[in-house]
C-alpha cells in the first residue's frame, strides 16, 4: 500500500501509483472511504480520474468533487485484486460503490467430508464444520465448468445427484442414464469412493500439473488436426482449471476439522512431532502489517483442537516502528510468556508460529532474552505448508494429514484474527482524523480529548459540559467540536 509522510494532492498521489494490480480507496475531506476499486494498472486507472470534468461520467464527476484523498493496496494478481475488493468493500459500504453493497460472497467449493458418499457443491457461506471448504474462488463460471470436468476425471458426484445405498452395503452413485456414460463403475463401497474423494481434493488444492498438462497436450493436438472446436473446448477447460486453483491469497480459507477427528489428530500430532505430551493446549503467533505500518500481531488458542477464544490475544508493537516481522515476533513472544512466568500459569503443550526459521529463531530469541525455558515450538512456513523447527530441520506432511490439518487451522485462525485487528485499527484511525479536520483544534487536544474519551464516537456523544472538561478544551471549543463533528456524519 502507498505511503507517503508528505502531505500531497490525491491528483499528486495518483501520479506515484505503481503499474502493478492492486485496490485503491477513495477518500473525501474527512478521511472516510468513499470508493473502492480494481485495476489491472494502478496508475493508468487513478489517473484516469483526474482528467477535466467534462470528460468523466456523471457519477464519476460528482464523486470525484468530494475526493480529497487516496491510498492503494498492491498485490500479485488481477483475481487477488478483484477479491481484496470486495473485501474492502463489505467492510467500509463506501457510498459510492454499487456492486457488492448485498451480503452475497464469491463461490466456494464445499465437499460434505462427513457424508459416507461426500458431495462436491458450490456454496455462498460456509455453514458448518463438519465439511472441508476450497476457495473462495472470483470466477463462478470457471469453477462450474472445473466441477464439472472433476466429476468426469475423478468419478465424483455433485449437488444435483442422490446416491442411494443397496442391499450389500454398496452405495449407487446414479440411477439415471449418467449410470451408463461414466467411466468409473456405479456402485462403489465407501472406500472405494473415498480414494476418488481424496484425488479430487488434491486436485482442488492446486496438485493439477498432470491434468493441465494433459489438457494441453489434447488441445495442441486437436488444432495441429485443425478439430478447431474441440481444441476451443479444451482452451476453455484449461483456462477453467487455471482460473479455479490459481494461487491467490484466500482471504476466507479455514478448511475446518471434523470435531470427532480432533482428538485423532492431536494424538497424531503428538507422534509426529515427537512430543512428551499430547498438545491438549496449543497458541499460534501471526504479525500483520500494511507496507511497514499499523503493525499488530494476534495469538490464539487452542483447547482440545478446539478455539479458545477466551484465550485470544492482541498486540500493538510497541518497541519500534517500521516492518520488521522478525522483531515484531520476538516482542509479543517476549511478553506473552514473560507475563506468564510471572503469573505463575502454565505455557501451552505446543507453540505455533506463522513463518519459516526466521520466525521461530525470533521467538527463540525470546524466551532466552528473558531467561524462560520454551516448550516445544514450531513455524508452519505457508508456503509449501512446510513445518520448521528450532534446530532448522523440516518436515512436510502429506496434505491430507490430519495432524497438519489441524495445524493450518490454528495457523489460519491466527492470521484472521491478526489481520482482523488490523483492519480495525485503520478503521479507528480514519474515524479519528475527522478531528484532525477542525480548524483551531492541535494535536494535544484531539490525543487528550480521545484518552478522556476513548473514541471518537464517544465523543460524539459527549455534552458540551462533558467535553469542557477535558484539560485544554473550553465551553466555546467544545461548542465548536459538537458543531464540526455534526457537520461530518
Amino acid at each position: 500500500m502507498q505511503t507517503n509522510p508528505e502531505e500531497l494532492s490525491a491528483k499528486a498521489k495518483a501520479r506515484r501509483a505503481p503499474r502493478t494490480p492492486g485496490v485503491y480507496l477513495m477518500k473525501d475531506a474527512a478521511g472516510l472511504v468513499i470508493y473502492v476499486g480494481k485495476a489491472k494498472n494502478l496508475k493508468k486507472r487513478l489517473d484516469s480520474y483526474f482528467v477535466p470534468r467534462a470528460r468523466l461520467a456523471p457519477k464519476v464527476a460528482a464523486m470525484m468533487d468530494r475526493v480529497r484523498d487516496l491510498e492503494w493496496h498492491e498485490v500479485r494478481s488481477e483475481t487477488e485484486a478483484l477479491l481484496l475488493e470486495g473485501k474492502l468493500i463489505k467492510r467500509w459500504r463506501p457510498k459510492w460503490n454499487i456492486l457488492f453493497r448485498d451480503d452475497k460472497q464469491f463461490p466456494q467449493i464445499r465437499v460434505d467430508i462427513t457424508d459416507p458418499i461426500p458431495r462436491f457443491r458450490i456454496v455462498r457461506m460456509r455453514t458448518t464444520e463438519s465439511c472441508r471448504y476450497y476457495g473462495p474462488f472470483p470466477h463462478q463460471q470457471a469453477v462450474r465448468r472445473t466441477l464439472t470436468a472433476m466429476r468426469k476425471k475423478f468419478g465424483v458426484i455433485l449437488a444435483e445427484t442422490t446416491p442411494e445405498i443397496l442391499p450389500d452395503g454398496r452405495w449407487r452413485l446414479f440411477n439415471d442414464a449418467r449410470a451408463e456414460i461414466q467411466k468409473f463403475p456405479n456402485e462403489v463401497t465407501v472406500e472405494e469412493y473415498g480414494e476418488r474423494v481424496q484425488r479430487a481434493c488434491e486436485f482442488l488444492e492446486g496438485q493439477l500439473d498432470e491434468w493441465t498438462e494433459q489438457v494441453s497436450v489434447d488441445m495442441q493436438k486437436a488444432s495441429a488436426e485443425q478439430d478447431y472446436e474441440t481444441a476451443a473446448k479444451l482452451r476453455d477447460l484449461l483456462d477453467a482449471l487455471e482460473r479455479t486453483t490459481e494461487k491467490s491469497r484466500k482471504f476466507l480459507r479455514e478448511n475446518p476439522l471434523p470435531r470427532r477427528d480432533e482428538t485423532h489428530a492431536l494424538d497424531q500430532l503428538k507422534d509426529t512431532l515427537e512430543l512428551e505430551v499430547i498438545p491438549t493446549t496449543v497458541e499460534c503467533f501471526d504479525i500483520s502489517h500494511i507496507s511497514g505500518t499499523l503493525a499488530v500481531a494476534s495469538m490464539v488458542r487452542f483447547v482440545d483442537g478446539r478455539p479458545d477464544k477466551n484465550g485470544y490475544r492482541r498486540f500493538k508493537i510497541k518497541t519500534f516502528e517500521g516492518n520488521d516481522d522478525f522483531r515484531s515476533m520476538r516482542e509479543v513472544v517476549g511478553r506473552r510468556y514473560t507475563r506468564l512466568h510471572e503469573e505463575h500459569r502454565a505455557f501451552p503443550a505446543l507453540i505455533i508460529i506463522d513463518g519459516g526459521l526466521g520466525q521461530v529463531g525470533a521467538a527463540m530469541a525470546a524466551f532466552k532474552e528473558h531467561e524462560l525455558s520454551p516448550p516445544p515450538l514450531i513455524g508452519l512456513a505457508k508456503r509449501e505448508e512446510t513445518i520448521v523447527f528450532p534446530d532448522g530441520r523440516e518436515l512436510k506432511l502429506p496434505r491430507h494429514d490430519i495432524g497438519l490439518t489441524l495445524l493450518q487451522r490454528i495457523r489460519d485462525e491466527a492470521h484472521r484474527f491478526a489481520n482482523d485487528f488490523n483492519a480495525d485499527l485503520r478503521s479507528q484511525k480514519l474515524r479519528e482524523s475527522i478531528l484532525d479536520e477542525m480548524p483551531g483544534l492541535g494535536p494535544k487536544r484531539r490525543d487528550a480529548l480521545l484518552k478522556h474519551f476513548g473514541s471518537i464516537q464517544k465523543i460524539r456523544k459527549a455534552t458540551c459540559e462533558e467535553l469542557a472538561e477535558v484539560d485544554g478544551v473550553s465551553e466555546q471549543i467544545a461548542a465548536k467540536i459538537i458543531l464540526h463533528l455534526a457537520s461530518r456524519k
